[in-house]
Formats: structure tokens, sequence, C-alpha cells
């Protein structure tokens, strides 16, 4: 174990002496493992990323969640649109009866949406998202409070004008100015800010709270056509602990047949949708960029494997006096085999630290100029350094192989 722990130092000096007396070769040389290893580690962090910001994204809508709607969101190059354009959207009477029909639902809640303006004395925001739901939406809908409180039951049930804001609405309208009990109008109606929701960012799949208005449905069912396609009515269900989506969905599937009085031989007139068809949407896209990135970082890479063989070669042809000495004083060909070996794998691992050091850097950059959550996971990290690994000890096999292989005699006549 102490030689090879003293092999294993000799052999890292003798890589920082090769770095230092040829600077420019092997910078130029461990340039191509630097590049690739950013090419692939970079591509796979981006992907990373997007994938938690997408999953987090979709999450928010609720785990566990149905989303019973007119369109479905399995969409193809064979999407028949046509064949949904007449299907009646969802109402608040079907939320009711599904309500109460149900057996395996823990909450279900009719949500519907659209933009408007919203004003407080001077200040004036345009394209706000109103969400119009039942009360039951806390249940299902993932969010935080930042200020205030949610709906009680009897206040969503009378349909009170109270309304909860988003942190980008509440900053936009009040400023500084403590929002909770001021009323704002929208269409020409009061509502009273009753809670301010905390600041999410932006979200990928556009459920971002920041810039929403969530206003009880027994209020908005008196001043909007909750049927109007225009407000994407949809009835969200969530499913009880320990009850799949599967079994969820095949429960609501005969619970709407029964409700619209569908025979047995029609198809539904309704959608049923999960948020992992969204997720799924996305595998193929992930797939391709990752793809890309091992084509584009390999090309790198090779070209770096080359180079760290050629810095090899030259050290082998530079040390082959001292290689002979070592010989004749008794050094085991493995010896070699493993000095020049080791050599190799460090060369390249410097290589692939500088471009795992270029991708950190990176994403503290992004983090600090966009909202983006982007970050060098430990996975990514201990891949890089697998690669660079594996490209040392593949550059480096055939030049310490045939260091090991010297005559002795020959070698120290060199």
């Amino acid at each position: 174990m102490q030689l090879i722990l003293t092999l294993i130092k000799e052999s890292f000096i003798f890589a920082i002496t090769s770095l230092y007396a040829n600077k420019l070769r092997t910078f130029l040389s461990l340039l191509g493992i630097s590049i690739g290893i950013f090419a692939i580690i970079s591509v796979f962090t981006i992907t990373d990323s997007l994938e938690n910001n997408i999953k987090g994204s979709i999450s928010s809508l609720g785990e566990n969640v149905i989303f019973i709607q007119k369109w479905p969101w399995s969409f193809g190059s064979d999407y028949p649109w046509w064949k949904y354009m007449n299907r009646p959207n969802v109402t608040i009477e079907e939320e009711k009866q599904v309500k109460k029909k149900s057996k395996l639902a823990q909450a279900v809640c009719f949500v519907a949406s659209g933009s408007k303006s919203v004003k407080y004395k001077t200040n004036n925001v345009e394209n706000a998202d109103f969400v119009l739901a039942g009360h039951e939406y806390e249940k299902i809908k993932t969010f935080e409070l930042a200020e205030g409180r949610y709906f009680s039951e009897s206040e969503s049930a009378a349909g009170k004008n109270l309304c909860i804001i988003g942190s980008t609405i509440a900053e936009a309208l009040f400023g500084e100015q403590y929002p909770i009990g001021k009323q704002v109008f929208s269409g020409g109606r009061k509502l009273t800010v009753l809670g301010v929701f905390s600041k999410e960012g932006s979200s990928i799949v556009g459920n971002s709270s920041d810039n929403q208005i969530l206003v009880p449905i027994n209020f908005a069912r008196n001043i909007v056509d909750l049927r109007s396609e225009r407000l994407n009515p949809t009835i969200n269900v969530k499913a009880k602990d320990g009850i799949s989506n599967d079994e969820l969905m095949n429960e609501l599937n005969g619970i709407m047949r029964n409700i619209r009085k569908i025979k047995p031989s029609q198809e539904e007139s309704f959608a049923l949708n999960e948020t992992n068809l969204l997720s799924q949407g996305f595998q193929g896209l992930f797939l391709i960029i990752g793809i890309t990135g091992w084509i584009i970082g390999g090309f790198s890479i090779l070209v770096g494997g080359f180079g760290i063989a050629n810095i090899m070669f030259v050290s082998v042809k530079e040390r082959t006096n001292q290689i002979g000495i070592q010989k004749a004083l008794g050094a085991k060909n493995y010896f070699i085999l493993l000095q020049f070996l080791i050599e190799s794998v460090v060369l390249s691992l410097i290589g692939g630290a500088f471009g795992l050091l270029i991708i950190f850097s990176g994403t503290l950059l992004v983090a600090a100029i966009s909202d983006f959550d982007v970050s060098l996971n430990a996975s990514n990290i201990i891949l890089g350094f697998t690669i660079s690994f594996i490209i040392g000890i593949v550059s480096g096999i055939v030049p310490s192989y045939s260091a090991s292989k010297l005559d002795p005699v020959e070698a120290m006549r060199y």
C-alpha cells in the first residue's frame, strides 16, 4: 500500500512537472479534455436543471390530481383536434355531482382562468391572470401565503368579493404599502385583498402565482360565463392517500359517463388529464439534447485524448534514461507502467477539473442574472471526473506499456 501511495505521489509530481516544462503543448492538449467535459456536463447540467424546474412547476399543479376538461393534453402529429371541437365544457353542476359521487377523491374543485387589468388608485396592472376557483383549491394546488390568509369556507360559499394576489401584482399596485384589507378594482368590480402569495419566480409551464389573482368561484359566476371556452373551465380532482391516478381515473371515467349519459358504445365527451403527460412530453427533447452533448463533447474529448497520448509519448522519450536507471535498480515493469499511467490520468483529471470549473462559474453567473434555477449537481461532477479518468487510462495505456517494456541497458544509453 505504501508503495502504491509513493507511486501516486511521484506520478503526480511528474505530471505537474510536465505541465510546467511544456506549458503551451500541455495547455493545447488539455484544452480538448476541458472543452469535451464542458460540452457534455454543461448539457447534462442544463438538462437536469430544466427537468427539475419543469417537474417543480408541474408538481405545483398538484400531486395525484386528475384534470377533467374538454381537451386532452396528448398532442401529436395525428392529434384529431376536430374530434374535440364540439365537446361541451365542464360545468360547476358537474363538479358538484363528481364531488357527491366520487369515493376516491380527497378534494374536488372547479377552476377557470382568464386575464383582466386590475387597478389600485393610480396604479394599474394589465393582463393579470385571474384564477376563479372553488374553496378546495388550496387542497389541490401547492402554494404558500407571504401575508394574509386563505378564504374561509363561508366566504367561498357566499361568494364574497375577496381576492388573493401574487407578489408581482402586490408590488406593482402597492409598492411598500401593506396590501391586506385594501380594495382593488377590476372590470368595474371591487375586490378586497385577503392575502398575498409567496414569490415563486418564473414557471416553465406558466403557472406561477406571482402574476395571479385568486377569486372565489361563487363570486366570479355572477359576473362571467363559466361555460366560456376562453376561461378554460376544469374540474380538478385530487385522490385520497393511497389511491393511484389510474384508480381515480377509472372511477372518474365512469362518473362522467354517467353524468353525461354516454352509452357504452359511444366515445367519451371529456378528457381526463394528469400531470405526467406534461412530463412525458419533454422526455424526447431531453434525450435529443443529451445525445447532441455526447456527440459534440465526444469529438473534443477524442482530440484531447490524442493530445494526452502525445504528451505521454514525449514524456517517455524524454525520460528514457531515467527509466533505464529505475529498471537497473530493480523497478518492475508494472511499476514503470503504473507510473506513466497515473501521470496520464492526473493530466486528464486536471483537464476535466478545468472544464467543471468553467461550468460551475457559468451556473453562478446564470443564477445571479436570472430567476432560472441551475446548479452543478454531485452526479454530474462525478460523471465529469469519471470520463476524465477513463480518457486518461485509454490515452496513457500505450505509452505506459511501451515505457515498461524498454530494455534497461538500451534505455540508459539513450
